[in-house]
C-alpha cells in the first residue's frame, strides 16, 4: 500500500511541514529574486521530527475507528452475527522513525509502532427452533508493527508553496485481542472474523487522517500573506521565489526578503538579481542556517529614506559645550560673536539612500548627511550653516537572543561646507568637533535601535542555541542549533 514510513500520528506531518516552510549553513545557493535563504539540515530535520512525534502522538489520541460488523458460521452453534463498536486507539508507542529528502519529494516514516485499542463487542444467534441468544462485553487490541509512509511534494506557485500528497500508505503487521468475558469460543471467533477488518480499519483511518491534514496544510499555505508589515511604513516581501529544494538530506527555501513601502512600492527594481553564495557553517552539524543578502538591509534603508524618516534633531549629547555657542568660540569665532552664549541644536538629514556592503569581515556603510547648525536665540531657531558629510561606518553583527543586532562604529568621514551665514569655515579645524558630534550624538541614537536588533525568522515555539554568525561576500550567515522554548524555561 504505497511507500511505508514509520509514522504514529498524522498530526506530526502537519506540524512538521509547517516548520519546514517558515522562512529561516548547510550549503546555500540563492538564485534570481531570492535575498533570504533558509536551510534545515539533516540534524535539524531529525530534531523537528523527534520533537513533533512526541507532541503529536499525544495530541491526536484518542483516534476513533468506524464500527465493524460481520456474520460467521460457528461449528455446533450456527450462524453468529458479531459487531465491534466504540473502537478507539488510546495510546501509541514509537520504535523508530526517520525523515529523508528525495530529488523532488519529502519522505516521512515511522515503523515498528504499537497501538493500544479499546472496543466493545456483542454477538447474537438463534434459529426458528431456539430463542435468540446474545451477549456483550469489552476487549482490548494490541496493534503491532504499524508502519505508515508518505511522499510529499512542495511546489512554488505564484509566490506561495503548494503542498501535494504524492503517495501515502499504511500497514499493520499483526494484532492480538484480549476479550473480557464471553463464551469460550468467542476469542477465536472474534480473531478469525475481525483480524483483517481491524487491520484494514486502522490502516484506512491513519491514511485518511494524513490526507485530510495534507489538504488542510495546503490551504493554510495558500492563505499565507506575501507581505508582512514590520512598521507603519515598511513591510517585507515574503513571497517564495522558487520551489523548496530538497538535496543532501536538507530542505532549502528562498523568499524575496526585500523591504517594501507599506504603500505598495516595490524595491525589487533597485537591485540586480542572480546572486549566488556557497557559504557554509563552520560546523555542518548545526540544525538551521539563515542567510541574508546585503540588499535586504539596503532595501530597508531605502524604504525609510523615501519615507523621509532619516532625519534627526540632536539637542542633548554628553558633551554639553557642543550645544552652546561658547563651545565653538575657538572653532567658529563669528558664531560666538553674533550669538554669544546661545543654545544650539543640530539637524541631521540623510541626503541619499545609505549604501550597505557586506564583506568577509563586517558590514560596511556609507552615509551622506547634511548637518545644519541651528542657534536657539530666544524662541527663534536660526539656521547659520550647513555641513555636508560623507561618513564610512562598520558593524559586525551579533546574535542577541533570537535577534540580529549590532553596533555601528565610525571609521572616517569627509566634511565640506554647503553654505554659511557666519562666514567661511575652516573644515580642517572643524574635523575634531564633527567627530565628537558623530560619535556622541548621531551614532548613539542609531545604535540604540541596532542593539535591540530585529527578530530572525524562526519557527514558532523555538529559540536559537549556540548560534554562530559570520559575514562573507555580500551575505550575513547565521548558523544555530534550536531548542524548544518549553524545554528551556
Amino acid at each position: 500500500m504505497g511507500c511505508f514510513i514509520k509514522f504514529s500520528s498524522p498530526a506530526i506531518l502537519f506540524m512538521f511541514l509547517s516548520l519546514l516552510l517558515i522562512p529561516t549553513s548547510a550549503h546555500v545557493q540563492v538564485n534570481e529574486g531570492g535575498y533570504i535563504s533558509a536551510v534545515i539540515s539533516k540534524n535539524g530535520l531529525d530534531f523537528f521530527k523527534n520533537y513533533l512525534i512526541n507532541k503529536a502522538t499525544s495530541s491526536i489520541i484518542p483516534l476513533e475507528l468506524p464500527d465493524i460488523e460481520k456474520s460467521k458460521k460457528i461449528p455446533l452453534i450456527g450462524k453468529v452475527h458479531m459487531a465491534l463498536s466504540n473502537i478507539i486507539i488510546y495510546s501509541v508507542e514509537i520504535d523508530s522513525s526517520y525523515v529523508e529528502t528525495g530529488d523532488t519529494d519529502l519522505l516521512l516514516a515511522v515503523s515498528g509502532a504499537t497501538a493500544d485499542c479499546g472496543m466493545n463487542w456483542e454477538y447474537s444467534y438463534g434459529s426458528w427452533l431456539l430463542p435468540t441468544i446474545s451477549d456483550s462485553g469489552a476487549a482490548t487490541v494490541l496493534v503491532e508493527g504499524l508502519e505508515v509512509g508518505l511522499n510529499v511534494s512542495l511546489k512554488e506557485q505564484g509566490g506561495i508553496v503548494k503542498v501535494i500528497l504524492v503517495d501515502c500508505g499504511s500497514h499493520v503487521r499483526d494484532i492480538s485481542i484480549k476479550v473480557d468475558g464471553g463464551a469460550s469460543w468467542l476469542y477465536q471467533a472474534l480473531f478469525e472474523a475481525f483480524e483483517g477488518k481491524i487491520k484494514s480499519a486502522v490502516e484506512s483511518a491513519v491514511t485518511k487522517k494524513i490526507s485530510e491534514l495534507i489538504t488542510k496544510l495546503d490551504s493554510i499555505f495558500q492563505s499565507l500573506p506575501k507581505q508582512i508589515p514590520v512598521s507603519d511604513i515598511a513591510s517585507m516581501n515574503t513571497s517564495f521565489v522558487r520551489s523548496p529544494v530538497l538535496s543532501d538530506s536538507s530542505v532549502e527555501v528562498e523568499i524575496n526578503g526585500l523591504f517594501n513601502a507599506s504603500s505598495g512600492t516595490s524595491m525589487l527594481n533597485y537591485y540586480h538579481k542572480g546572486f549566488e553564495s556557497s557559504a557554509s557553517c563552520s560546523s555542518p552539524a548545526k540544525m538551521i542556517g539563515i542567510q541574508l543578502n546585503e540588499n535586504v538591509f539596503s532595501s530597508g534603508a531605502l524604504v525609510y529614506f523615501h519615507a523621509n524618516r532619516l532625519h534627526w534633531i540632536i539637542d542633548d549629547i554628553p558633551e554639553k559645550s557642543v550645544l552652546n555657542t561658547s563651545g565653538w568660540r575657538h572653532i567658529i569665532p563669528q558664531l560666538y560673536m553674533q550669538y554669544p552664549n546661545d543654545g544650539m541644536n543640530l539637524y541631521i538629514s540623510v541626503t541619499s539612500p545609505p549604501k550597505i556592503h557586506v564583506s568577509e569581515h563586517d558590514i560596511g556603510g556609507t552615509i551622506d548627511l547634511d548637518m545644519t547648525i541651528n542657534v536657539l536665540d530666544s524662541s527663534e531657531v536660526i539656521p547659520v550653516a550647513c555641513i555636508s558629510l560623507v561618513i564610512n561606518t562598520s558593524c559586525f553583527p551579533e546574535i542577541k537572543g533570537d535577534n540580529l543586532a549590532g553596533v555601528i562604529r565610525l571609521n572616517d568621514f569627509k566634511a565640506s561646507l554647503t553654505w554659511s551665514r557666519i562666514g567661511n569655515l575652516n573644515m580642517h579645524i572643524f574635523q575634531s568637533m564633527m567627530s565628537t558630534i558623530l560619535k556622541t550624538g548621531f551614532l548613539p541614537y542609531i545604535n540604540a535601535h541596532l542593539r535591540r536588533g530585529f527578530p530572525l525568522p524562526l519557527p514558532s515555539g523555538f529559540t536559537l542555541e549556540n548560534a554562530e554568525i559570520f559575514c562573507t561576500n555580500s551575505w550575513v550567515v547565521v548558523c544555530s542549533d534550536l531548542a524548544a522554548l518549553s524545554l528551556t524555561k
